[in-house]
């Protein structure tokens, strides 16, 4: 490995003391005769293209290229030392991004004192990796890549890695990296990161901070100096990682257009802000097709669209068009059961909590039971599997904290299957999983339950978390464990036995294999609710066997759960139909709005 001097070149030392030289002083330093003898330097990374902006010998051809940007995709310029020079050629149509810039020296590095177990690092191989890459991309609101349109990797082009679960076969991270050697012969060897990512529905601990040392360390084997990255100014916990690892901030600029893909970016904080992610995303998809957005109360998640002379109020994904009493029926499980059982659906045996005695023969007859509150949401106050009068009294108690009313339900093993339904249409279907931790041998189920918490947060706006309650201590105290015992190395724990997305659960995308069965049920059940926007929750053997029953439906289902699946779209259009044949016309190649950067 070549060896590195802890000083950094003078020009790098005036950019750590934010000295940043003029437009044309960088790119002489850096370009020298580039520009004139190869032309300035543009990659194409498969969402758009990164313009190497001190290889550009002058402003405003610069500003021309970034105009170029092509329908659907999003370019960025970076290493703009005077980005008022660019700006100032098309002010109308360019923005400095608010990102941040950092910079690892590798002569700062240390690799980590463990290894990371569960999960390895590869190239990309396959068609197969690509869509696996585009699965997560996407449902962290990334623009997918197209391979058939990235620079090769022997003239400069990016190298995708992915890290995949060693016990699954499962794509759980990915990272793009960029040898500045290669991509424009720059004399001080540097690299740089983009389109990190890693799936939050993941239990294996450290995946984005493996992802980033595989770069750091593949770089550092070629001989080359540091590595940078952009970062959104406001994600702290990218920013806790980078940090960890000894990046500092650098005073560099990068300039992007303005399209739907960025305007988050350049118009900043709206009446929007603070909208939880299931009413953004339809909040986001309504600016896309030019509706007009009102927000009453972002706390609560309530806003008006209105579009000519129509006006439909919200809340989140329940809305003017769901009638009071089809809102009733969904809220009050005792007549969502007996709705549904009138258009000869199977569901559980139910019936309302009463005596001691009388809840214990319900228990003897059918061995297992479920307890819910009888209006109640989120999963708060539900209580699965209990097989004795105790935890069935201890269950009850519990769940009239959130309504005085409780009802009882025999207990079906499976699978916890939600699909969401739209206009009487499937929309989106999912496995949902209980929230899990996997051991590592060192850390106490508590530390890692707290730490999967904390991934949830972050990737769901807050929405997502696994309760230290009860009912996690439960669950664990039937697996033989306590909130203070290490998990041994690689063995998988079940913390919750409900999987509600709110305490922890996790999704599997099933759409495409649904079985018509469970498809023929879901519609059934929306039409005798008579409810147009419903999520129905079923317990099935799989997602394509016809087995199932029925155990709940939720008149306010979270659409932004089920991404890539179109559920903000096919929502708008049971709103505005007149709006999707002009989004069609208008604006047929752009893409989704709330697609963040790649970077």
């Amino acid at each position: 490995m070549k060896a590195h001097s802890n000083l950094p070149h003078p020009h790098n030392q005036r950019l750590l003391r934010g000295q940043t030289p003029t437009y044309e002083r960088l790119q002489a330093r850096f370009a020298g005769d580039h520009a004139e003898s190869h032309g300035p330097l543009i990659l194409q990374c498969g969402w758009g293209r990164l313009l190497i902006g001190h290889t550009f010998s002058s402003p405003d051809k610069l500003a021309a290229e970034l105009l170029n940007e092509q329908p659907g995709e999003r370019d960025i310029a970076l290493y703009v030392a005077a980005p008022q020079q660019v700006l100032a050629q098309a002010p109308q149509q360019l923005f400095l991004d608010p990102s941040d810039a950092l910079r690892l020296w590798f002569t700062d590095y240390r690799p980590a004192r463990r290894p990371f177990r569960g999960f390895r690092i590869r190239r990309v191989h396959s068609d197969e990796d690509w869509a696996a890459i585009n699965r997560l991309y996407l449902s962290r609101g990334m623009l997918p890549v197209d391979p058939s349109n990235v620079t090769p990797r022997h003239q400069g082009g990016p190298a995708y890695w992915l890290a995949e679960d060693a016990e699954t076969g499962t794509v759980i991270g990915t990272v793009m990296g960029i040898n500045h050697a290669k991509a424009f012969r720059d004399p001080e060897g540097g690299s740089s990161l983009w389109c990190l990512a890693v799936d939050p529905q993941s239990s294996r601990p450290g995946v984005g901070e493996a992802l980033v040392r595989h770069l750091i360390e593949h770089f550092m084997s070629r001989g080359l100096a540091y590595l940078d990255l952009s970062v959104l100014h406001g994600n702290q916990q990218a920013k806790s990682l980078y940090h960890k690892l000894r990046f500092r901030e650098l005073p560099t600029f990068a300039i992007k257009c303005k399209n739907g893909i960025n305007q988050s970016l350049f118009l900043g904080p709206g009446p929007e802000k603070g909208l939880n992610p299931y009413a953004k995303i339809i909040v986001d998809e309504a600016h896309r097709r030019g509706i007009e957005v009102q927000v009453q109360d972002a706390d609560a998640g309530l806003f008006t669209l209105t579009q000519g002379g129509r006006r439909i109020r919200c809340r989140e994904s329940l809305c003017d068009l769901t009638s009071a009493v089809s809102m009733s029926l969904c809220q009050d499980k005792t007549l969502t059961h007996r709705a549904l059982d009138r258009a000869s659906l199977r569901q559980p045996q139910q019936r309302l909590a009463g005596s001691a005695q009388e809840n214990a023969a319900f228990l003897e007859e059918h061995s297992a039971l479920v307890v819910k509150p009888v209006d109640g949401e989120q999963g708060q106050g539900v209580a699965v599997d209990l097989r004795t009068p105790q935890e069935v009294e201890e269950a009850i108690a519990h769940a009239k904290q959130f309504d005085t009313r409780v009802i009882l339900e025999s207990y079906h093993p499976g699978q916890d299957l939600r699909i969401v339904m739209i206009g009487y249409e499937v929309v989106a279907a999912a496995i949902r999983r209980p929230a899990e931790v996997i051991g590592d041998g060192r850390h106490s189920i508590r530390k890692l339950i707290e730490a999967q918490s904390r991934r949830r947060m972050a990737a769901t706006g807050g929405e997502s978390r696994i309760p230290l309650d009860g009912e996690t201590e439960r669950t664990l105290s039937a697996a033989g464990f306590t909130y203070d015992d290490v998990l041994p190395s690689g063995q998988r724990l079940a913390v919750r036995r409900t999987a509600n997305l709110h305490t922890g659960g996790t999704l599997e995308d099933v759409t495409e294999r649904l079985h018509p069965a469970l498809a023929d049920a879901a519609i059934r059940a929306a039409r005798a609710l008579e409810i147009p926007v419903t999520g129905l929750d079923l317990l099935v053997t799989e997602a394509d066997q016809a087995d199932y029953v029925i155990i709940e439906a939720n008149e306010r289902p979270g659409l932004a759960n089920h991404e890539p699946q179109p559920t903000a779209e096919r929502f708008v259009d049971l709103l505005f139909p007149l709006s999707r044949e002009l989004l069609h016309r208008d604006n047929r190649d752009q893409p989704h709005p709330n697609v963040e950067a790649p970077a």
